[in-house]
């Protein structure tokens, strides 16, 4: 099972740091303290009774020993801490690169599929521009078929008329331009569709250019 990315915002990560090294400092000075209480001691031994003054001498080191295990141990932790930190950072760095290259291949392949589906209409346009005919007709009934093909390429890949005439107004869909009197219908209602509006897949990306009714 992979470890879960964890990033620590910078202001935490210095109280963290700030926070182990002023701990590092207190457990020093104590050795420190408890070092000079040792000298103090030794040089005071000589008014007090040989086994007594030992026997202190040997707590004080002892305690000395423990203050120094500790230090250690804690510089351990402080320096496991910083390492951990920075391989965290360095995850997360790599992620942000990798996504950064997926959403780039993942547009190029929609980009590459969308012309891929396009060809066959450029490839239609070009015959019907390099035909020669008089029948108006039959090359009218080409174009359409040509917008025809093109509208179902476009909604494969999502795109989608929004509807406009006889609906609500809706700011999300329609853009009002003008607004124009009809007793017939109520109020804030499309009454003509200017320009169409399209979204794809659910999100707009032109809204209908409208007449709405207002009397």
């Amino acid at each position: 099972m992979s470890e879960e990315v964890i990033i620590l915002p910078s202001f935490i990560k210095d109280e963290m740091k700030k926070k182990d090294e002023q701990k590092l400092e207190e457990m020093q000075q104590e050795i420190d303290e408890a070092e000079a209480a040792q000298e103090d001691a030794a040089e005071g031994s000589e008014e007090e009774a040989p086994e007594e003054a030992a026997s202190e001498a040997a707590a004080m080191q002892e305690e000395i020993e423990a203050l120094k295990g500790q230090v250690e141990k804690l510089t351990g932790d402080l320096q496991e801490k910083k390492d951990r930190l920075l391989r965290l950072q360095a995850d997360f760095d790599n992620f942000r690169r990798r996504s950064a290259k997926e959403r780039e291949e993942i547009s190029a392949v929609v980009t590459q599929n969308f012309c891929k589906d396009m060809l066959p209409l450029l490839d239609n346009f070009e015959r019907a521009m390099a035909a020669e005919t008089k029948d108006v007709e039959a090359f009218q009934k080409g174009v359409e078929m040509i917008f025809t093909q093109f509208q179902e390429v476009l909604k494969k890949n999502g795109l989608e008329q929004i509807e406009a005439v006889g609906q609500k107004f809706d700011p999300n869909f329609h853009q009002a331009v003008m607004r124009v009197e009809d007793p017939e219908k109520e109020d804030d209602t499309v009454a003509q569709e200017l320009q169409k509006g399209y979204m794809v897949k659910g999100r707009v990306i032109r809204p209908s250019m409208v007449q709405v009714v207002s009397n």
